[in-house]
């Protein structure tokens, strides 16, 4: 027998309103644009979808939202949401440069903020010029490649100094965006790969878009929730059954707040 509407949507809802226990020291943010029917009008809207890894190594979807824009408002209150499911112990959000979500980071979280590695990159070689942009880009990751904070700071200002004379403008670009693009070098190394960027929400980011392209035009926000909550549930399912854990328990337990993560392993 078919399941109905009304029975999918109960389910969703249960999923995106469920309580989030536990401490949740990384989360993914990222935002996919739909078509909606609205007033007799047709209007894009940002689907925002919240990943994060729990002190144990777990990764989850923690929830999902329907907004007009994403001022710093929809931002705050989308965290706000989560912070009230009880959503803690949150010590870095990776997410594109979207306007208004480092403030809303700092006030609801008080979390570091890190810019998507991968889409800075493509702002940056906007400006490089078409035969500029591989040396350019190689040229930065130098300071991707360098082992701390400190070092990766200095790589990164001394590229931004012989950049200026040539490429003026993404030379202001690095200094603005400096310290929320290398934010990520501060946590443990072994970490670093998964934080840089938002490629951890890549593949289910590329299922939504996919399956909303197929859709077209939803006849209104409701329509929406309830195919892309459906699609975040079942990645959800497919994520609680690996065994392997998409951090390890050992090296997330420095940066964790809960003590019984935090101890040391005892042999048995």
């Amino acid at each position: 027998m078919p399941v109905g509407h009304g029975e999918i949507d109960e389910r969703v809802q249960a999923f995106l309103d469920r309580p989030i226990e536990g401490d949740w020291p990384y989360l993914w943010i990222d935002a996919t644009y739909v078509k909606v029917r609205q007033a007799g009008r047709i209007v894009s809207v940002a689907v925002i979808v919240a990943v994060g890894v729990s002190s144990d190594g777990r990764r989850e979807v923690l929830g999902m939202d329907i907004g007009p824009s994403e001022a710093k408002t929809f931002w705050t209150a989308f965290l706000r949401k989560l912070a009230r499911r009880g959503l803690r112990g949150v010590r870095l959000v990776v997410s594109d440069s979207l306007e208004g979500i480092k403030a809303a980071v700092s006030k609801v979280l008080t979390a570091t903020w890190q810019r998507c590695r991968v889409h800075f990159m493509r702002n940056a070689l906007a400006h490089a010029g078409r035969s500029g942009r591989r040396a350019v880009s190689a040229f930065i990751a130098t300071a991707f490649a360098q082992d701390d904070a400190a070092a990766a700071s200095r790589q990164w200002r001394r590229v931004a100094d012989q950049l200026r004379p040539t490429v003026p403008k993404l030379a202001a670009l690095m200094d603005t965006a400096e310290i929320d693009v290398l934010a990520y070098m501060t946590f443990p190394t072994q970490h670093r790969a998964k934080l840089h960027s938002t490629n951890p929400l890549e593949r289910l980011n590329g299922e939504i878009k996919r399956r909303t392209e197929v859709v077209g035009i939803f006849p209104n926000e409701a329509a929406i929730t309830r195919l892309v909550g459906a699609i975040l549930l079942e990645q959800n399912d497919e994520w609680a059954v690996q065994r392997a854990r998409y951090i390890t328990l050992e090296s997330i337990a420095p940066i964790s707040d809960d003590p019984i993560v935090s101890l040391p392993a005892v042999a048995a």
